[in-house]
Protein backbone atom coordinates (compact mmCIF):
# COMPACT_ATOMS: atom_id res chain seq x y z
CA UNK A 1 0.00 0.00 0.00
CA UNK A 2 0.97 3.66 -0.74
CA UNK A 3 1.35 5.95 2.36
CA UNK A 4 -1.73 7.34 1.36
CA UNK A 5 -3.67 3.89 1.25
CA UNK A 6 -2.28 3.41 4.60
CA UNK A 7 -3.76 6.29 6.12
CA UNK A 8 -7.04 5.50 4.15
CA UNK A 9 -7.18 2.27 5.62
CA UNK A 10 -6.71 4.15 8.89
CA UNK A 11 -9.34 7.04 8.52
CA UNK A 12 -11.66 4.20 7.12
CA UNK A 13 -11.67 2.41 10.41
CA UNK A 14 -13.21 4.96 12.66
CA UNK A 15 -16.82 4.89 12.37
CA UNK A 16 -17.56 9.14 12.31
CA UNK A 17 -21.22 9.07 11.13
CA UNK A 18 -22.81 11.99 11.83
CA UNK A 19 -24.52 10.82 14.23
CA UNK A 20 -21.46 9.71 16.41
CA UNK A 21 -18.35 11.49 17.76
CA UNK A 22 -15.70 12.47 15.69
CA UNK A 23 -12.90 12.81 18.42
CA UNK A 24 -11.12 9.43 17.82
CA UNK A 25 -10.37 10.13 14.34
CA UNK A 26 -9.15 13.82 15.52
CA UNK A 27 -7.03 12.09 17.92
CA UNK A 28 -5.64 10.46 15.06
CA UNK A 29 -4.74 12.87 12.58
CA UNK A 30 -3.45 15.40 15.27
CA UNK A 31 -0.74 12.39 16.55
CA UNK A 32 -0.45 12.11 12.82
CA UNK A 33 0.63 15.55 12.60
CA UNK A 34 2.42 15.92 15.70
CA UNK A 35 4.84 12.74 14.08
CA UNK A 36 5.70 15.20 11.23
CA UNK A 37 6.19 18.43 13.66
CA UNK A 38 2.89 20.02 12.95
CA UNK A 39 1.15 21.37 15.67
CA UNK A 40 -2.51 21.45 15.19
CA UNK A 41 -5.68 22.59 17.38
CA UNK A 42 -9.50 21.56 17.80
CA UNK A 43 -12.36 23.78 17.62
CA UNK A 44 -14.93 21.77 19.34
CA UNK A 45 -19.41 21.65 19.44
CA UNK A 46 -20.50 23.06 21.88
CA UNK A 47 -21.33 19.50 23.02
CA UNK A 48 -17.40 18.75 23.36
CA UNK A 49 -17.96 15.52 21.30
CA UNK A 50 -17.17 16.88 18.07
CA UNK A 51 -14.67 18.87 16.15
CA UNK A 52 -13.02 20.97 13.86
CA UNK A 53 -9.31 20.58 13.18
CA UNK A 54 -6.87 24.01 11.66
CA UNK A 55 -3.25 23.38 11.16
CA UNK A 56 -0.61 25.46 9.70
CA UNK A 57 2.42 24.43 7.79
CA UNK A 58 5.05 27.04 6.79
CA UNK A 59 5.29 30.79 7.75
CA UNK A 60 3.16 32.85 9.95
CA UNK A 61 1.99 34.89 7.33
CA UNK A 62 -1.07 35.91 5.03
CA UNK A 63 -2.32 34.15 2.11
CA UNK A 64 -1.57 30.66 1.20
CA UNK A 65 -3.94 27.81 0.46
CA UNK A 66 -6.18 25.81 2.79
CA UNK A 67 -7.10 22.00 1.79
CA UNK A 68 -10.63 21.07 2.98
CA UNK A 69 -12.29 17.99 3.96
CA UNK A 70 -15.46 16.58 6.09
CA UNK A 71 -14.47 13.92 8.56
CA UNK A 72 -18.06 12.69 9.03
CA UNK A 73 -19.79 10.26 6.74
CA UNK A 74 -23.35 8.57 6.30
CA UNK A 75 -24.66 5.36 7.80
CA UNK A 76 -24.51 2.40 6.94
CA UNK A 77 -27.48 0.48 8.49
CA UNK A 78 -29.54 -1.01 6.19
CA UNK A 79 -27.07 -1.42 3.69
CA UNK A 80 -25.72 -4.93 2.35
CA UNK A 81 -22.00 -4.72 1.59
CA UNK A 82 -19.71 -7.03 0.28
CA UNK A 83 -17.06 -6.49 2.69
CA UNK A 84 -16.93 -4.55 6.19
CA UNK A 85 -17.70 -0.84 5.54
CA UNK A 86 -15.10 -0.01 7.87
CA UNK A 87 -12.74 -2.02 7.02
CA UNK A 88 -10.63 -0.92 3.80
CA UNK A 89 -11.03 -3.60 1.10
CA UNK A 90 -9.45 -3.84 -2.31
CA UNK A 91 -10.70 -5.30 -5.42
CA UNK A 92 -9.52 -4.70 -8.46
CA UNK A 93 -7.86 -1.79 -8.56
CA UNK A 94 -10.81 -0.44 -6.71
CA UNK A 95 -10.57 0.53 -2.34
CA UNK A 96 -13.84 -0.18 -0.95
CA UNK A 97 -15.18 1.54 2.49
CA UNK A 98 -17.44 3.75 3.93
CA UNK A 99 -16.12 7.28 2.86
CA UNK A 100 -13.51 6.16 0.94
CA UNK A 101 -14.63 8.64 -2.02
CA UNK A 102 -16.88 11.35 0.28
CA UNK A 103 -14.19 12.18 1.45
CA UNK A 104 -11.53 10.45 3.48
CA UNK A 105 -9.72 9.86 0.36
CA UNK A 106 -8.54 13.32 -0.01
CA UNK A 107 -7.87 13.85 3.68
CA UNK A 108 -5.50 10.71 3.43
CA UNK A 109 -3.72 12.24 0.45
CA UNK A 110 -3.18 15.37 2.48
CA UNK A 111 -1.69 13.65 5.61
CA UNK A 112 0.50 11.86 3.19
CA UNK A 113 1.69 14.88 1.79
CA UNK A 114 2.86 16.29 4.83
CA UNK A 115 6.04 15.04 5.03
CA UNK A 116 6.85 16.10 1.51
CA UNK A 117 5.32 20.19 2.23
CA UNK A 118 7.40 20.25 5.13
CA UNK A 119 10.47 20.27 3.35
CA UNK A 120 9.40 22.68 0.53
CA UNK A 121 10.15 26.40 0.61
CA UNK A 122 6.91 27.49 1.20
CA UNK A 123 6.77 31.21 1.24
CA UNK A 124 2.75 31.26 1.88
CA UNK A 125 1.42 28.78 4.37
CA UNK A 126 -0.63 25.29 3.33
CA UNK A 127 -3.51 25.33 5.93
CA UNK A 128 -5.55 22.24 7.29
CA UNK A 129 -8.87 22.65 7.94
CA UNK A 130 -10.93 19.42 8.85
CA UNK A 131 -14.36 20.02 9.93
CA UNK A 132 -17.40 17.45 11.23
CA UNK A 133 -20.76 17.45 10.48
CA UNK A 134 -20.95 18.29 6.88
CA UNK A 135 -23.00 15.38 5.94
CA UNK A 136 -26.23 17.36 8.13
CA UNK A 137 -25.94 20.72 6.08
CA UNK A 138 -22.21 21.65 7.01
CA UNK A 139 -23.28 22.48 10.06
CA UNK A 140 -19.16 22.05 12.07
CA UNK A 141 -17.27 24.02 9.79
CA UNK A 142 -19.51 27.46 10.42
CA UNK A 143 -17.49 27.48 13.90
CA UNK A 144 -14.30 26.32 12.15
CA UNK A 145 -15.02 29.85 9.73
CA UNK A 146 -15.63 32.18 12.98
CA UNK A 147 -12.23 31.13 14.89
CA UNK A 148 -9.85 34.24 15.36
CA UNK A 149 -6.64 31.95 13.66
CA UNK A 150 -9.09 31.14 10.59
CA UNK A 151 -10.10 34.70 9.69
CA UNK A 152 -6.35 36.03 11.04
CA UNK A 153 -4.89 33.86 8.49
CA UNK A 154 -6.48 35.78 5.67
CA UNK A 155 -6.28 33.01 3.50
CA UNK A 156 -5.38 33.84 -1.09
CA UNK A 157 -7.60 29.84 -2.00
CA UNK A 158 -9.06 26.91 -1.02
CA UNK A 159 -9.41 23.26 -1.85
CA UNK A 160 -12.71 21.32 -1.40
CA UNK A 161 -11.28 17.62 -1.92
CA UNK A 162 -15.51 16.45 -2.10
CA UNK A 163 -15.39 13.66 -5.03
CA UNK A 164 -14.99 14.99 -8.33
CA UNK A 165 -13.07 12.53 -10.61
CA UNK A 166 -10.37 15.08 -10.01
CA UNK A 167 -12.36 17.67 -12.46
CA UNK A 168 -12.24 21.47 -11.27
CA UNK A 169 -15.50 21.92 -10.14
CA UNK A 170 -16.31 25.97 -10.06
CA UNK A 171 -19.57 26.06 -8.24
CA UNK A 172 -22.13 24.27 -6.48
CA UNK A 173 -26.34 24.56 -5.54
CA UNK A 174 -27.14 26.20 -2.01
CA UNK A 175 -29.60 24.34 0.15
CA UNK A 176 -32.42 24.60 2.52
CA UNK A 177 -34.51 22.15 4.25
CA UNK A 178 -37.33 22.67 6.63
CA UNK A 179 -40.06 20.94 8.73
CA UNK A 180 -43.77 22.72 8.58
CA UNK A 181 -45.90 21.56 10.95
CA UNK A 182 -49.67 21.58 11.40
CA UNK A 183 -51.94 21.27 14.08
CA UNK A 184 -55.60 20.87 13.79
CA UNK A 185 -59.05 19.72 16.12
CA UNK A 186 -58.94 15.80 16.31
CA UNK A 187 -62.58 14.16 16.56
CA UNK A 188 -63.68 10.92 15.90
CA UNK A 189 -63.76 10.55 12.52
CA UNK A 190 -68.02 10.29 11.98
CA UNK A 191 -67.86 13.86 13.28
CA UNK A 192 -65.01 14.91 10.63
CA UNK A 193 -66.75 17.88 10.03
CA UNK A 194 -66.61 19.38 13.17
CA UNK A 195 -62.68 18.70 13.30
CA UNK A 196 -60.21 20.47 11.97
CA UNK A 197 -57.91 17.88 10.04
CA UNK A 198 -53.76 19.06 9.83
CA UNK A 199 -53.38 16.22 7.06
CA UNK A 200 -55.46 18.27 5.08
CA UNK A 201 -53.22 21.40 5.94
CA UNK A 202 -49.99 19.38 4.71
CA UNK A 203 -51.45 18.67 1.85
CA UNK A 204 -52.57 21.95 0.80
CA UNK A 205 -48.72 22.53 1.04
CA UNK A 206 -47.85 19.65 -0.60
CA UNK A 207 -49.34 20.38 -3.46
CA UNK A 208 -48.34 24.55 -3.63
CA UNK A 209 -44.69 23.10 -3.14
CA UNK A 210 -45.10 20.90 -6.53
CA UNK A 211 -46.47 24.59 -7.56
CA UNK A 212 -42.83 25.86 -7.00
CA UNK A 213 -40.78 23.09 -7.99
CA UNK A 214 -42.25 23.58 -11.40
CA UNK A 215 -41.93 27.35 -11.37
CA UNK A 216 -38.15 26.62 -10.51
CA UNK A 217 -37.59 24.34 -13.04
CA UNK A 218 -38.80 26.79 -15.54
CA UNK A 219 -36.47 29.26 -13.88
CA UNK A 220 -32.93 30.65 -14.37
CA UNK A 221 -30.29 28.00 -15.58
CA UNK A 222 -26.64 27.34 -15.69
CA UNK A 223 -25.49 24.94 -18.56
CA UNK A 224 -22.74 23.59 -16.15
CA UNK A 225 -24.99 21.84 -14.09
CA UNK A 226 -26.01 18.20 -14.96
CA UNK A 227 -29.53 19.35 -13.53
CA UNK A 228 -29.85 23.11 -15.31
CA UNK A 229 -32.40 24.37 -13.02
CA UNK A 230 -32.81 24.88 -9.19
CA UNK A 231 -35.07 22.24 -7.30
CA UNK A 232 -37.95 21.27 -4.72
CA UNK A 233 -38.77 18.40 -3.33
CA UNK A 234 -40.79 17.21 -0.44
CA UNK A 235 -39.50 13.81 0.95
CA UNK A 236 -41.37 12.73 4.16
CA UNK A 237 -45.31 13.55 5.51
CA UNK A 238 -45.91 12.46 9.03
CA UNK A 239 -49.40 12.70 11.01
CA UNK A 240 -52.62 11.15 12.52
CA UNK A 241 -52.71 8.44 14.78
CA UNK A 242 -55.69 5.94 13.12
CA UNK A 243 -57.92 6.00 10.56
CA UNK A 244 -60.84 6.80 12.60
CA UNK A 245 -59.26 9.81 14.11
CA UNK A 246 -59.72 13.33 12.54
CA UNK A 247 -55.66 13.94 12.81
CA UNK A 248 -55.03 16.97 15.40
CA UNK A 249 -50.88 16.61 13.96
CA UNK A 250 -49.01 16.62 10.55
CA UNK A 251 -45.48 17.14 9.39
CA UNK A 252 -44.17 17.96 5.65
CA UNK A 253 -40.16 17.94 5.51
CA UNK A 254 -38.75 19.23 1.92
CA UNK A 255 -35.67 20.86 0.57
CA UNK A 256 -34.59 23.31 -2.28
CA UNK A 257 -31.43 23.04 -3.46
CA UNK A 258 -30.53 27.09 -5.75
CA UNK A 259 -28.09 28.18 -8.52
CA UNK A 260 -26.45 31.12 -7.06
CA UNK A 261 -28.91 33.37 -8.52
CA UNK A 262 -31.86 31.96 -7.12
CA UNK A 263 -32.38 33.96 -4.05
CA UNK A 264 -32.73 31.34 -1.33
CA UNK A 265 -34.75 33.51 1.08
CA UNK A 266 -37.70 34.86 -1.78
CA UNK A 267 -38.08 30.83 -2.26
CA UNK A 268 -38.86 30.53 1.75
CA UNK A 269 -40.86 33.50 1.85
CA UNK A 270 -43.54 32.66 -1.10
CA UNK A 271 -43.80 29.01 0.61
CA UNK A 272 -44.30 30.88 4.24
CA UNK A 273 -46.58 33.46 3.08
CA UNK A 274 -48.49 30.51 1.29
CA UNK A 275 -48.76 29.12 4.57
CA UNK A 276 -49.61 31.69 6.81
CA UNK A 277 -51.78 33.79 4.79
CA UNK A 278 -53.91 31.17 3.00
CA UNK A 279 -53.35 27.62 4.82
CA UNK A 280 -53.68 28.63 7.99
CA UNK A 281 -56.42 31.20 7.73
CA UNK A 282 -58.79 28.41 6.05
CA UNK A 283 -57.80 26.19 8.83
CA UNK A 284 -58.63 28.53 11.29
CA UNK A 285 -62.32 29.14 9.87
CA UNK A 286 -62.79 25.43 11.17
CA UNK A 287 -60.92 25.65 14.40
CA UNK A 288 -59.47 29.07 16.13
CA UNK A 289 -56.62 26.80 17.43
CA UNK A 290 -55.07 25.70 14.87
CA UNK A 291 -51.22 26.60 14.19
CA UNK A 292 -48.35 26.23 11.81
CA UNK A 293 -45.03 26.42 12.15
CA UNK A 294 -41.23 26.14 10.18
CA UNK A 295 -38.24 24.58 11.54
CA UNK A 296 -35.39 24.70 9.47
CA UNK A 297 -33.37 21.77 9.03
CA UNK A 298 -30.38 23.21 7.75
CA UNK A 299 -28.94 25.92 5.27
CA UNK A 300 -25.87 26.24 3.34
CA UNK A 301 -25.34 28.76 0.55
CA UNK A 302 -24.72 28.28 -3.30
CA UNK A 303 -21.27 28.47 -4.79
CA UNK A 304 -19.58 30.31 -7.75
CA UNK A 305 -15.99 30.86 -9.39
CA UNK A 306 -15.55 32.26 -12.26
CA UNK A 307 -14.04 29.68 -14.79
CA UNK A 308 -11.25 32.45 -15.87
CA UNK A 309 -10.61 33.36 -12.26
CA UNK A 310 -5.85 32.77 -11.70
CA UNK A 311 -7.37 29.68 -9.12
CA UNK A 312 -9.29 27.92 -11.77
CA UNK A 313 -6.40 28.33 -14.40
CA UNK A 314 -3.88 27.06 -12.30
CA UNK A 315 -6.05 24.11 -10.90
CA UNK A 316 -6.67 22.98 -14.22
CA UNK A 317 -3.33 23.33 -15.66
CA UNK A 318 -2.02 21.15 -12.44
CA UNK A 319 -5.17 18.34 -13.12
CA UNK A 320 -4.15 18.51 -17.48
CA UNK A 321 -7.87 19.64 -17.87
CA UNK A 322 -9.26 22.22 -19.45
CA UNK A 323 -13.01 21.52 -18.51
CA UNK A 324 -14.93 22.30 -15.60
CA UNK A 325 -17.91 21.51 -14.30
CA UNK A 326 -20.76 22.09 -11.67
CA UNK A 327 -22.39 20.09 -9.46
CA UNK A 328 -25.93 20.03 -7.74
CA UNK A 329 -24.39 18.04 -4.33
CA UNK A 330 -23.98 20.46 -1.46
CA UNK A 331 -20.06 21.41 -0.01
CA UNK A 332 -18.65 23.54 2.38
CA UNK A 333 -17.17 25.97 -0.57
CA UNK A 334 -20.01 28.02 -0.64
CA UNK A 335 -19.12 28.69 3.23
CA UNK A 336 -15.47 29.46 2.55
CA UNK A 337 -16.64 32.17 -0.02
CA UNK A 338 -19.29 33.81 1.79
CA UNK A 339 -17.53 34.23 5.35
CA UNK A 340 -13.87 34.76 4.55
CA UNK A 341 -14.54 35.86 0.97
CA UNK A 342 -12.05 33.03 0.16
CA UNK A 343 -11.47 31.54 -3.74
CA UNK A 344 -12.77 27.81 -3.88
CA UNK A 345 -12.65 25.16 -5.99
CA UNK A 346 -14.06 21.53 -5.50
CA UNK A 347 -11.54 19.35 -7.15
CA UNK A 348 -11.05 15.41 -4.92
CA UNK A 349 -10.64 12.01 -5.91
CA UNK A 350 -13.56 10.06 -6.35
CA UNK A 351 -16.89 9.99 -7.85
CA UNK A 352 -20.20 10.60 -6.10
CA UNK A 353 -22.34 8.48 -7.75
CA UNK A 354 -20.48 5.87 -5.78
CA UNK A 355 -20.85 7.88 -2.42
CA UNK A 356 -23.41 7.33 -0.12
CA UNK A 357 -24.12 4.30 -0.98
CA UNK A 358 -23.21 0.32 -0.56
CA UNK A 359 -19.93 -0.80 -1.96
CA UNK A 360 -18.59 3.21 -1.71
CA UNK A 361 -15.20 3.34 -3.57
CA UNK A 362 -12.01 5.27 -4.60
CA UNK A 363 -9.75 3.97 -7.12
CA UNK A 364 -6.15 3.71 -6.60
CA UNK A 365 -5.36 5.84 -10.01
CA UNK A 366 -7.70 8.53 -8.67
CA UNK A 367 -5.63 8.69 -5.34
CA UNK A 368 -2.69 8.91 -6.47
CA UNK A 369 -3.74 11.70 -8.91
CA UNK A 370 -4.94 13.29 -5.79
CA UNK A 371 -1.64 12.93 -4.33
CA UNK A 372 0.11 14.72 -7.21
CA UNK A 373 -2.65 17.27 -7.29
CA UNK A 374 -1.79 18.32 -3.80
CA UNK A 375 1.64 19.08 -4.56
CA UNK A 376 1.48 20.55 -7.26
CA UNK A 377 -0.92 23.10 -5.57
CA UNK A 378 1.37 24.19 -2.84
CA UNK A 379 3.97 24.22 -5.33
CA UNK A 380 2.09 26.42 -7.41
CA UNK A 381 0.33 28.70 -5.37
CA UNK A 382 2.49 28.65 -1.57
CA UNK A 383 6.23 28.74 -3.09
Amino acid sequence: MTRTEEILRDLVAFDTTSAKSNLSLMGYVQANLADQGVASRLVHDETGQKANLWATIGPETEGGLILNGHTDCVPVEGEVWQSDPFTLTERDGRLYGRGSADMKGFLASVLAAVPQIRQMDLQRPVHLAFSHDEEIGCIGVRSLLRDEAVIAAKASACIVGEPTLMQVVTGHKGGRAYRCHFTGRPVHSSLAPQGQNAIESAAELVIFLKQVAQELAAGPQDADFDLVHSTLSVGKIEGGTAINIVPATATVTFEFRNLLEVDQEAIFARISAEVFNRILPEARQRFEGATASFEQIYEYPAHAIAPDAPLVTTMKRIVGRNDHSKVAFGAEAGLFLRELGIPTVLCGPGSIAVAHRPDEYVERSQLLASDRMIIDAVRSLCT
